[in-house]
């Protein structure tokens, strides 16, 4: 069932204009080449740092275990974390990119193995409010993009099962994040559309910590991700891009 567009439902986790502004590029989502390019680049990385850290797929009886994309955009992780063996809900409050990302799953269909896949529109409000639980979750370069980033990050915990596990990649609040990711990437070599970014909602380390343990999680890693020939690659620098793995005892 697809749900109506969240950004006419006011306050909340969604931003209007942010989805607004992915709506306008979801027909290209998943052109390499196109203006989603820089996460086509870092995809595999935070991907294969996420399985690295996220529980098994499927459980000892051979039961898939749940994962919730959200944010999801039109798929380019959801569709791995299927193919790694997850049954995977990917959300957005974007129609767009859901349509963008259901289109896309039906001229490449997942290979023989991979867990299920349903897109949906929606909000995590809306999640929160049906009492939906999953075993992990994946909130990829979204948290900068929310409304109120703690309170996000405390809806997701409740959606969490005990032990479960979130991955949050974003970007740093730093000088070297506002000439990289925002006027580099942006205005000089136009890798992103200008305004994809606000450099002030960039979140800290410290912040994303701080944010954890109001909301029951904890820190259980982190990794900084610096662009590398060919692709991506995990660094002990956090300045510009992070990924962190928290967790729920």
């Amino acid at each position: 069932m697809q749900l109506h567009d969240s950004s006419a439902q006011g306050p909340g986790s969604v931003s209007p204009s942010e989805i607004a502004r992915f709506s306008e590029l979801a027909e290209r989502w998943w052109d390499p080449a196109g203006p989603m390019r820089p996460l086509h680049a870092m995809n595999d990385l935070r991907i294969s740092w996420s399985l690295a850290r996220l529980p098994a797929p499927a459980d000892d009886r051979g039961t898939r275990r749940t994962l919730l994309d959200i944010g999801c955009g039109a798929g380019l992780a959801s569709e791995a974390f299927a193919r790694a063996g997850f049954d995977v809900t990917g959300l957005d409050a974007s129609s767009a990119a859901i349509t963008a990302g259901r289109q896309h799953l039906r001229h490449h269909p997942l290979p023989a193995g991979s867990g299920p896949l349903a897109y949906r529109c929606g909000s995590a409000e809306e999640l929160c409010a049906e009492g939906a639980q999953f075993d992990a979750i994946s909130a990829l370069e979204v948290i900068e993009h929310v409304t109120d980033p703690a309170a996000f990050l405390g809806m997701l915990a409740t959606m969490l099962r005990p032990g479960g596990v979130i991955v949050v990649s974003t970007m740093n609040r730093t000088l070297r994040s506002l000439a990289m990711a925002k006027i580099g990437a942006e205005y000089v070599l136009r890798l992103l559309p200008v305004g994809t970014h606000e450099w002030r909602k960039f979140i800290t380390p410290a912040e994303l910590g701080q944010q954890a343990v109001r909301a029951g999680l904890r820190i259980a890693d982190i990794a900084g991700m610096v662009p590398a020939l060919g692709g991506w690659r995990e660094s002990r620098d956090l300045g510009v891009n992070y990924i962190a793995c928290l967790v729920r005892d």
